[in-house]
């Protein structure tokens, strides 16, 4: 693992230049993003009906929550990842060409926070749906 972290640190890894897009851009949003907010995401879900003693309002948005966020998350790691390693090899190689691929970055980042943003909107919509519907949950025999 040597050769990667002094290849990462030869281009500017945590400090800035094409190595912070991998470390820690893309390792961080794909523990933060991915796992733990995620794992809030279903935990809500679970809890929610629980606490509320309110039927989720939609099964079908959960499914929408999880496949938009979890989609986002990759692609955003995956963009992240490929253009770390495309302007770190320019970097070493050919420096005036980093500027023309830093042009086709925004775009990619923008199209995969959209897509998580679109994950997260789903969420925020069947929360506040759960908590002002009138939906109560069917009572199953033997239950409090």
């Amino acid at each position: 693992m040597p050769p990667i972290r002094a290849w990462l640190d030869s281009i500017g890894s945590p400090y800035g230049g094409p190595g912070h897009m991998i470390d820690p851009l893309a390792h961080a949003h794909m523990n933060l993003v991915g796992g733990v907010v995620l794992l809030a995401m279903c935990v809500t879900f679970y809890l929610l009906p629980i606490f509320s003693g309110k039927k989720l309002y939609s099964i079908k948005l959960v499914q929408h929550t999880f496949w938009w966020v979890s989609t986002g998350v990759y692609s955003f790691y995956i963009v992240l990842m490929i253009f770390g390693i495309w302007e770190g090899l320019l970097l070493h190689s050919h420096p005036e060409e980093v500027p023309a691929v830093q042009h086709y970055y925004g775009i990619a980042v923008a199209i995969a926070g959209t897509i998580m943003a679109v994950g997260f909107t789903t969420f925020l919509a069947n929360v506040i749906l759960t908590m002002t519907g009138s939906n109560k949950r069917e009572q199953i025999p033997g239950q409090n």
